[in-house]
């Protein structure tokens, strides 16, 4: 019974592993902040209702739906965020991630980290 309870969670992990193999072009590196409960229900730029729970983020240029890892580079802790707003609007910030996208990074307290930006192929 352990090996076939092991078979099936190999089988269940396939899509996971075929996605761990995207390929990834780097687009760049800078300053992320990210937006909180404040902004909740508004309007993204991609006509979606905001989510500080759901793993999306502001890019100025990056296509809607466009998935893109982003890695703290103080601590190593990366995401996966799906683009769905345009921003952020402040110069010296390359993305705007949700809270949860931020709490995963790391970056909830200090509200900034310095991020490389890879999108996924």
């Amino acid at each position: 019974m352990g090996n076939r309870s092991f078979f099936v969670m190999a089988l269940l992990a396939l899509p996971v592993l075929a996605q761990a193999g995207d390929r990834r072009v780097e687009i760049g590196t800078g300053i992320a902040s990210y937006y909180g409960s404040e902004l909740s229900g508004n309007r993204t730029a991609s006509g979606e209702r905001f989510d500080p729970n759901a793993m999306t983020a502001a890019h100025r240029t990056l296509s809607f739906g466009s998935l893109v890892a982003v890695t703290n580079l103080a601590n190593g802790q990366e995401v996966v965020v799906r683009i769905n707003d345009r921003g952020p609007w402040g110069k010296s910030r390359i993305m705007d991630v949700s809270f949860a996208a931020a709490k995963q990074l790391g970056m909830h307290r200090s509200g900034t980290a310095k991020v490389k930006l890879e999108l996924l192929d």
